[in-house]
């Protein structure tokens, strides 16, 4: 079993940072672009940049003729699919027939996924009754910021569809850390980069399908956040996740979706000057409790270390 590190807490909080800002981002690109563009745009440009990235320092992926090389091929390409390109199609459609909030909801039920589907295919990564009791403090912490309002009803008629696909995507998400995980040992920049090319191939069809062509050029600010949204909560961040649930876990990094909608409302209040919600304050207690709890072990080695030091 791996033990999280000082370096891996700071990635999960980079990552928590980028997805947050992921949300403001987002809904500046849809002043000009269609949901499954936006997908689209950003993944492709992700790969675009990792690709170069890849080349430029020499990285590969093995050939399928290398020992594991048919493994490691297939575990890229189901991460693209399972993590990018599955989840971003689901949610476009779902969050058109649901409350704004239930997919916040749905994408914090992702740790507890994690936690069953890790428990039956990683070794190590073990659900015991700490972990549970955390992860389930953390999921109520999510729920006190969001708010009943993400349980109200739209009333339309694809409704109670559309909420089981939006916990489907979270169910991706956690089958992608956990097929990452699983990998053979591959270079993470290389491994990264042909995910986001896998995800390009099985999104940017669909999006043409969906939303077509722009018939003309949006606006620059739209078109300056789809090309932030390449960088930074796509392409850096496939590269840190890889990273990250490789050092620690897929149940680790998981805990990153607790963090997201406390950097969305920050980031909010801070950049777009939005009021923050009367039930930050005991959202954000939970949230810390639930992580604490879940990852004691992990915290008392850190601190043991430290003081050691």
């Amino acid at each position: 079993m791996t033990h999280p590190t000082r370096l891996d807490w700071f990635i999960l909080a980079i990552l928590g940072l980028f997805f947050g800002a992921s949300f403001m981002g987002v809904s500046v690109a849809l002043q000009g672009f269609g949901p499954l563009s936006i997908a689209a745009y950003r993944i492709a440009l992700g790969a675009l940049l990792l690709v170069v990235f890849a080349k430029a320092s020499g990285r590969r992926m093995p050939a399928l003729s290398a020992p594991n090389g048919v493994a490691v091929w297939a575990a890229a390409i189901a991460m693209g699919a399972f993590s990018n390109a599955i989840p971003f199609f689901l949610l476009g459609w779902a969050q058109a027939y649901v409350a704004s909030g239930f997919a916040g909801v749905s994408m914090a039920a992702m740790p507890l996924i994690t936690l069953i589907l890790a428990h039956f295919l990683v070794s190590g990564e073990r659900i015991t009754l700490r972990r549970l009791i955390g992860i389930l403090i953390g999921l109520a912490g999510v729920l006190v910021l969001i708010g009943p309002s993400a349980f109200e009803s739209t009333g339309l008629a694809l409704e109670n569809t559309a909420r089981l696909v939006c916990l489907a995507a979270g169910a991706c998400y956690a089958i992608g850390s956990i097929v990452a995980r699983l990998c053979p040992d591959v270079d993470r920049r290389a491994f990264a980069a042909t995910a986001l090319v896998a995800a390009t191939v099985m999104i940017v069809p669909v999006a043409l399908w969906q939303e077509g062509i722009p018939r003309e050029l949006p606006s620059a600010l739209p078109v300056l956040s789809v090309i932030l949204l390449g960088i930074f909560p796509t392409a850096l961040a496939q590269i840190l996740l890889v990273i990250l649930v490789r050092r620690a876990g897929p149940t680790f990094l998981s805990l990153v979706n607790y963090q997201v909608p406390l950097w969305a409302l920050f980031l909010g209040a801070v950049l777009l000057e939005e009021a923050l919600p009367s039930s930050l304050i005991w959202a954000m207690l939970l949230i810390l409790i639930g992580v604490a709890i879940s990852q004691l072990g992990a915290l008392t080695r850190l601190f043991a270390r430290e003081t050691d030091t």
